[in-house]
């Protein structure tokens, strides 16, 4: 004998979600690293962003795609998924994306977004030419992790607030010491978002008290100055990551030369990967390293607009990449 099952009651109207694709797009500009920035007049700067609609794109890349071309009016090159970010309470980075109608702290009705985000490498920051779109120095965002020119002077000011946000707690101050480089331990390149997120988590992060609905108060403006500039919504936090996988990525895949034109110097291939890594790299190591990979070849003719003797161009070997397995560069650091 069967017995009827009883139909499932769920609790509530279901909520809606809507599927955002957020674009973090690096060129390199004048030998720096650049990023891909929209700004509305009046508001913080954010990340390209726009709307999946599952009725019109076939597919997550194929959408972002469409949507930064649009915005930018330029094509994409390299691109690859880098993480679904859907906390509760994120800021919607587009207005009116969901009904308000009053509930538990976020209205029901109201829209939850969950963004994919994306890490898109072009060869060069073209003009777009597009309304509220401009490229920026990664560095804007976060000062504290160019050590390029030696140790940045913005850490002089995090220190001082980090050790009193850690009041001594030992955990605390062992985390600080270890992201941060203080009291002489280490420096890693490749732990941005872990600095951004501990900023975030001792209030020094703009966005913080902002996401926590508490009133803000302005730090001492060299403070605010070694913090960086914040960003609509989790931009900074999608942006973080999308640094930390790319400094990541240097080592193991050659990512670098996504960034590079067809013809390029040695000199200019070292100082993207410096802008990139943020960090000095020792020239003869980094040639040696280069020429024992055997990534790059020679184009027999030069570079006569570098400002000083003439430099041998050179090519990405891209067909290797289907003949066999290809690692990163190594990064030999200039150490004084």
């Amino acid at each position: 004998m069967f017995r009827r099952r009883r139909p499932v009651r769920l609790p509530g109207p279901l909520p809606v979600v809507v599927i955002g694709l957020s674009a973090v797009v690096v060129a390199i500009q004048d030998g720096d690293a650049v990023v891909l920035t929209v700004r509305p007049p009046g508001q913080l700067p954010g990340l390209p962003f726009g709307p999946f609609d599952p009725s019109g794109h076939r597919t997550f890349e194929l959408a972002l795609r469409a949507f930064v071309t649009a915005q930018t009016r330029f094509d994409l090159g390299y691109v690859e998924q880098l993480y679904t970010f859907g906390d509760r309470g994120r800021d919607a980075p587009l207005a009116d994306m969901g009904t308000r109608n009053g509930g538990d702290g976020q209205e029901a009705g109201a829209a939850r977004v969950l963004s994919v985000g994306y890490l898109a490498l072009t060869p060069k920051a073209v003009d777009t030419a597009a309304p509220d779109t401009a490229w920026a120095s990664w560095a804007r965002f976060f000062p504290y992790e160019d050590w390029r020119d030696g140790r940045p002077e913005a850490l002089a000011h995090i220190d001082p607030a980090l050790r009193q946000w850690a009041h001594g707690a030992t955990e605390r101050l062992s985390r600080a010491r270890l992201l941060f480089a203080l009291d002489g331990a280490p420096w890693n390149e490749e732990r941005v978002l872990e600095r951004y997120e501990l900023l975030y988590e001792a209030g020094l992060a703009p966005e913080a008290a902002r996401d926590r609905g508490e009133a803000t108060s302005l730090p001492a403006p060299d403070l605010a100055a070694a913090l960086g500039e914040p960003m609509i919504s989790d931009h900074r936090r999608i942006l973080a990551t999308a640094l930390s996988r790319l400094r990541g990525k240097l080592k193991y895949r050659p990512v670098a030369f996504e960034l590079m034109p067809e013809a390029f110097t040695l000199s200019a291939l070292q100082r993207a990967v410096e802008a990139i890594a943020g960090v000095p790299l020792h020239k003869q190591n980094f040639r040696r390293a280069l020429e024992r990979a055997d990534l790059v070849e020679g184009l027999g003719r030069v570079d006569a607009d570098t400002g000083g003797r003439p430099a041998e161009l050179f090519r990405f070997r891209r067909e290797i990449l289907g003949a066999r397995p290809v690692s990163g560069l190594s990064l030999p650091l200039l150490r004084e």
